[in-house]
């Protein structure tokens, strides 16, 4: 069985947000064995897996990403677009496009305090869009 939909999610402002719960309620039911594969379509933006225990983790973690890649770099030379965008495109590479989680008994097999996590790099992020492909049986 393959199956394959687009995701939509809500705007939301920089930074690292839980959004395990947004996918897997615009999902059908899971294959008892498989795989699902996550695929963001923007390079302003990715996709983690990270704890999702301690709330600090994700404030954490923008806060160390905004130190290394601040919007006011003036060495960049990459200056068509705003502050925020040059910033974000800068920081993508060093984050994901995409996510393998495997699938076991129906349930995404996710270690005990893991989550998917939205990374959004710009100041404000507009809808984000995903490709989410099952594959399993």
């Amino acid at each position: 069985m393959v199956f394959q939909t687009e995701i939509t999610l809500t705007p939301r402002p920089q930074g690292f947000h839980l959004i395990t719960g947004d996918i897997m309620s615009q999902l059908p039911t899971l294959p008892r064995t498989g795989v699902l594969s996550l695929f963001i379509k923007h390079t302003d933006c990715a996709l983690s897996l990270n704890e999702n225990a301690d709330p600090a983790v994700h404030n954490d973690g923008e806060t160390v990403s905004s130190r290394q890649t601040p919007d006011d770099m003036p060495q960049v030379r990459h200056t068509t677009e705003n502050r925020s965008d040059v910033s974000a495109h800068i920081k993508y590479p060093t984050t994901s496009a995409g996510l393998s989680i495997p699938i076991t008994c129906g349930h995404l097999n996710l270690g005990l305090f893991q989550g998917i996590y939205l990374c959004e790099l710009q100041h404000h992020g507009s809808a984000r869009h995903l490709i989410a492909t099952i594959i399993g049986e």
